[in-house]
């Protein structure tokens, strides 16, 4: 999402979406491997699944108070970036980078998927609606983030602004890590 909104802020709407299909590419292949992966954990060994839930949680609550902590500096330089120049399958190979090599991202859909996934009905169906609301919900949110991030270049150039965000993003972190952890 940070990587949508400053492209969005700094080479615009139209040229981030060739980063967005990269990191849509991403993002499933993650959830498909998350859910193949844990579901397989989940039926053969349900205390390493309760043991990486906690660590998820965990996890997403400990960036929770990173976030809650930082600085809140943004910095965007006023000349042409190096993302200006880059070509589209650049752009694209940047947001599948992004999304493969995330850790969150892999956290959280292994902490969060497998609720969803009844062991005892066919996997692919399951997973081909889960992976769709995701994809679904992904590109929405990079579209706004690209969108927005035009408009609130200004806003969040203060550092209060950026500190007031990330602590909104923070505590909102902090409870999802402890509502899968708990939950």
């Amino acid at each position: 999402m940070t990587l949508s909104m400053t492209l969005g802020m700094t080479i615009g709407v139209k040229r981030s979406l060739h980063m967005m299909w990269g990191e849509l590419l991403g993002v499933g292949l993650v959830a498909i491997f998350a859910v193949i992966g844990v579901a397989t954990i989940m039926l053969k060994y349900p205390s390493v699944f309760s043991a990486l839930k906690y660590l998820g949680g965990s996890y997403l609550i400990y960036l929770g108070i990173q976030m809650w902590r930082s600085k809140g500096k943004l910095i965007i330089s006023n000349s042409p970036s190096s993302e200006s120049t880059m070509k589209p399958i650049q752009l694209a190979s940047q947001g599948f980078v992004t999304a493969i090599a995330n850790p969150k991202g892999w956290v959280f859909m292994i902490s969060l998927l497998p609720p969803f996934i009844n062991p005892t009905q066919a996997l692919t169906p399951q997973l081909s609606v889960l992976v769709a609301i995701i994809l679904i919900t992904e590109f929405s949110c990079l579209l706004m983030y690209a969108s927005g991030g035009q408009t609130l270049r200004l806003f969040l150039q203060k550092s209060n602004n950026v500190r007031l965000l990330n602590k909104i993003a923070g505590s909102l972190m902090f409870f999802v890590g402890i509502w899968l952890a708990t939950g």
